[in-house]
């Protein structure tokens, strides 16, 4: 699950103030910390998964849908050419953000395949970059 679909679902809606977000990204379900909830919440405005509107922050869900199909198959796929759990194969790929710094964790699925020696052509050029 996408984290922005995590909030969503604690808050009930999909609109948020920045440090409504924050907040909830890092200290209610604790997916991430403080700088990395304020990073990537600058990566999905770009990706244009949030819209500004009025000084809130606004869940477009038709794009998130579209983000979670590439992340729910590409963890399908790395989970299950190496045998993993998702919540194993999602552990180690936030292991990996220890070497590579704070990337997506759809990056850092594809990373986790080709560090395992999976091919992961089928998803470059679905990837956001």
């Amino acid at each position: 699950m996408h984290p922005l679909e995590s909030a969503m679902k604690v808050k009930g809606g999909n609109r948020f103030s920045r440090r409504e977000l924050i907040g909830l990204l890092s200290f209610t379900l604790r997916l991430m910390s403080p700088s990395e909830a304020k990073t990537s919440i600058g990566k999905w405005i770009e990706e244009g998964l949030l819209v500004e509107e009025k000084g809130e922050l606004v869940v477009v869900e038709e794009k998130l849908g579209e983000a979670q199909d590439v992340f729910e198959e590409m963890l399908d796929y790395v989970s299950s050419q190496l045998g993993w759990s998702k919540e194993e194969t999602l552990e180690e790929a936030e292991r990996l953000s220890e070497r590579y710094g704070n990337l997506d964790v759809k990056l850092l699925l594809y990373l986790l395949g080709l560090d395992r020696g999976l091919d992961m052509s089928a998803f470059r050029d679905r990837l956001e970059l």
